[in-house]
């Protein structure tokens, strides 16, 4: 058993975790984490490569920290790209080949708190009341019992309406009486991952969980605020945990303990932010994240690599196996138009996603809505902050202005820490189930609720519903844990169609059979994910919509004013909670539109769609692999709508009227060349799709139409005609030159001929079979020359190979290098830079 699972066993895991951290110099120093075959000793790969072996990334299985120098080259990359060569030169066994994954860290752009609230949007008319109503006098009863009662002394506890509300009745998280059964967050641990931690503030010193705690930015054991605004960290913690004194407030689990981990106060790399993802993940249950990339209506960012790797590994390894628990704020941007699905940490399946609600029960203007947003809790919004007081940075010191959806997330946090507390054996999913089937929905008369499958009202800003702490505390007392994790992931499914501009929208569908779910052992389903690749000249006029076979829709993604990119979506992956309990067997059909009317267009290229849910035999269950760098990129297992389980490229389908799907919130390596869709006839005969709404053509009815305008025929048969003209015009001009080289020197015509017939003996089949490696052969059988050339001049050409082979710019075709096709990649290459793209040059 590996030290660190012993460690662990022994309550020590954290311990452990400190003593491996060492400060990273990163203006002297150069650093890369190495993924190693478990089998590869590190220090031999230090050896080769003139690195300083650092120790183990963290939590991370056989990720390795390596450091060297700093210098401009990528050493490692350059290494390992000579060990390809050679090996495909002499072979051999090298400690290289134990390199399953190369990476050099770069500092990245500093994650923004959820905390600032954007200006409102322009228009935008706050609710105004002349006269604040005055507190109901029975409930102000109920509150001074509960405080007698419960030994509360603290100062501002009565105005702390989020915890009970005596003037708008029933908007509060409802935790009073889950106080009163002495339910308080006794053994739950939340890791507020922020700025830091003020752990000698008389409100959270008594709670302070110091084994839990660590400083990224500074690199030591305390995580305290050291820039003037390292506040927000410490306000999040008062919401959770500040304890029952004469300070302040009282957090909503104030027995529970909190830790700190500093990562917001400085620029840090991939890798240390993937240590704290991890850091102590056998202690710390619940990690608390206000942040994200910048809620600006025009930023697309998700977590890297190894971040998303020590998610993955703290869902399968956190907690003895259950699970750590991510929470993370929806985002402020609704003002902006931005969404949580252009966010990869809060849409994915392994985080809360959690959003924001005023003291009314109303959706204030900043919180971002998404299909990804599992709930919503309270915050600032109707003229109010989340509280007047949270904690602050200080020995006494508390805070009257904390809120947006940074305040929702921490709250949240403190609810899951209330039901640990009780049900500690709980998996990740299960807290996803408990908080999905309590929550309660609010503000009805928005018109934008749908009811699900299982019954659920679903919205799209307010997810389920808030959560209701007393309701989830009661579900979890009986809840059986759900079966362990299975996934369904369909073939690529290839469109390369012309979006049309206009509400109607371009349709793939794609039909998912009781058979294929049954093989993945999947039962019912809980997260639904769509990765898609759409080119468009402006990003922000996309808008997707995702129907699932019981007519249930996700907005998976929409327009943003403020998002200009001349980019698409390139292998971007968005999440839905609301097909949750569904089966998942039928047709599911994805509406990509390009809504506004302007000179932007765009083409829908492919998709693939990935079901996850509960599995329907247990011991059958795995785990899932630990993500790749390529993961979404493998093409190779496709599908177009000339096979007879395609995705059928149309316009809406008729049996999905857009009538009933809800109107929009207002608030890689080398892909195989992609087929093109079939043509209506193409589609209604085979049976694989529905005819379009419109198809005209100018042409006699005996041409192909390729399912497209009158337009696109016109430019389609064009260039067809041209092509045709220059290939004519080709041939005469070499039938010509080579007859007039006859002509002159009448030996070349027994050497031009001689050199045709190695030419079509090697096109035709010569040497071993499979293009792959008949691209390789043909270029070695020119290589190896005539049989009257010398064997000596044989090897310098192949040398000569090697050398221009490693010259030129591999990742853009460009230079002297001329690739071989037939050598499988591997994970080495972090920065991709070697893949292949377009056709292998053969050169004579």
């Amino acid at each position: 058993m590996k030290l660190q699972s012993i460690l662990s066993l022994l309550g020590l895991g954290c311990i452990a975790t400190a003593s491996n951290l060492r400060p990273r110099d990163y203006e002297a120093q150069d650093y890369y984490v190495l993924h190693l075959d478990s089998n590869t000793p590190p220090a031999q790969v230090a050896s080769q490569l003139g690195l300083t072996h650092e120790g183990l990334l963290g939590e991370l299985a056989d990720h390795h920290v390596f450091s060297c120098h700093k210098q401009e080259e990528d050493v490692v990359h350059t290494a390992l790209k000579e060990r390809k060569r050679r090996k495909r030169s002499v072979g051999g066994s090298d400690a290289l080949d134990g390199v399953k994954f190369a990476q050099k860290q770069k500092l990245k752009a500093r994650m923004e708190k959820r905390g600032p609230i954007p200006p409102p949007p322009e228009g935008y008319m706050a609710p105004v009341e002349r006269q604040a109503p005055p507190p109901v006098d029975e409930e102000v009863a109920k509150l001074d019992a509960i405080a007698l009662a419960l030994e509360i002394n603290d100062p501002i506890f009565k105005e702390q309406w989020h915890l009970y509300n005596p003037v708008q009745v029933g908007h509060d998280v409802n935790v009073t009486d889950v106080w009163m059964q002495g339910i308080t967050g006794h053994n739950a641990t939340v890791a507020i991952v922020d700025d830091g931690l003020d752990m000698y503030s008389d409100d959270l010193k008594d709670n302070y969980f110091a084994e839990g705690s660590y400083d990224f930015n500074e690199h030591s054991l305390e995580p305290k605020p050291r820039l003037s605004d390292d506040k927000h960290g410490t306000r999040c913690a008062g919401e959770v945990s500040a304890v029952k004194n004469n300070v302040c407030g009282v957090g909503v689990a104030y027995d529970s303990k909190i830790a700190g981990i500093r990562i917001l106060s400085k620029l840090i790399t991939d890798a240390d932010e993937a240590v704290a993802m991890n850091y102590a993940y056998q202690h710390n249950q619940i990690y608390s994240c206000s942040w994200g990339p910048p809620d600006d209506g025009r930023s697309m960012d998700a977590p890297g690599l190894l971040i998303k790797k020590a998610m993955l590994n703290a869902v399968q390894n956190g907690r003895g196996g259950k699970g750590s628990i991510y929470v993370f704020a929806s985002g402020n941007g609704a003002a902006a138009e931005d969404n949580c699905n252009f966010d990869g940490y809060t849409n994915s399946i392994y985080s809360i996603t959690v959003g924001a609600i005023d003291r009314k029960g109303l959706h204030p203007y900043y919180s971002e809505h998404c299909s990804a947003q599992l709930v919503v809790t309270y915050s600032s919004g109707s003229g109010d902050a989340i509280m007047q007081h949270t904690t602050d940075v200080g020995t006494n010191q508390c805070y009257s202005g904390h809120g947006g959806t940074s305040a929702a997330a921490p709250l949240a946090a403190g609810i899951f820490a209330l039901v640990l507390s009780i049900r500690p054996d709980l998996t990740w999913r299960d807290m996803q189930y408990i908080v999905m089937e309590t929550a309660l929905p609010i503000d009805l008369d928005t018109g934008e609720w749908q009811t699900t499958t299982i019954g659920k009202k679903f919205s799209h800003t307010f997810g389920y519903g808030k959560i209701d702490t007393w309701a989830s505390i009661e579900a979890a007392k009986q809840f059986k844990n759900v079966k362990p994790q299975a996934w369904y992931y369909s073939p690529w499914i290839h469109v390369n169609q012309s979006i049309p501009q206009g509400e109607e929208g371009l349709a793939v569908s794609f039909e998912v059979t009781e058979a294929m779910l049954k093989d993945a052992n999947l039962e019912r389903l809980e997260h639904v994910t769509v990765t898609m690749n759409v080119e468009h000249t402006r990003r922000g006029d996309i808008s997707v919509d995702l129907v699932s076979p019981d007519k249930i829709v996700s907005h998976l993604s929409v327009t943003r004013r403020l998002d200009s990119l001349a980019e698409g979506y390139v292998d971007w992956t968005f999440m839905s909670v609301v097909h949750w309990g569904e089966s998942g067997i039928g047709t599911w059909t994805i509406i990509v539109k390009d809504t506004i009317m302007n000179e932007n267009n765009g083409t829908f290229t492919d998709w693939h769609l990935k079901l996850w849910g509960e599995s329907i035999d247990a011991s059958k269950a795995t785990l899932l692999p630990m993500p790749t760098e390529d993961q979404d990129d493998d093409h190779d297992q496709i599908i177009s709508s000339t096979t007879s389980i395609s995705g059928s490229t149309t316009s809406v389908d008729a049996s999905v009227p857009t009538s009933s799907i809800p109107a929009n919130p207002t608030d890689h390596p080398d892909r195989p060349t992609k087929p093109t869709g079939t043509t209506e006839e193409e589609s209604t005969a085979t049976g694989t799709g529905t005819p379009s709404a419109k198809t005209s053509s100018w042409l006699p009815s005996f041409f192909p139409t390729f399912g497209v305008g009158p337009k696109t025929q016109i430019w389609i048969y064009g260039a067809a005609a041209l092509i045709i003209i220059f290939c004519c015009g080709l041939g005469v001009y070499m039938y010509m030159a080579r007859r007039k080289r006859l002509l002159n020197n009448p030996r070349d015509e027994w050497e031009f001929d001689l050199l045709e017939e190695d030419e079509a003996d090697v096109l035709n089949g010569g040497g071993k079979k499979g293009g792959k490696r008949r691209a390789g052969e043909l270029y070695d059988a020119f290589a190896a020359g005539s049989e009257d050339e010398s064997s000596e001049g044989g090897d310098e050409r192949e040398k000569k190979l090697y050398e221009d082979e490693d010259s030129g710019d591999e990742g853009s075709g460009r230079g002297s290098g001329h690739h071989v096709v037939g050598d499988d990649e591997d994970e080495s290459d972090g920065d991709g830079d070697e893949k292949r793209q377009g056709d292998t040059l053969l050169h004579k």
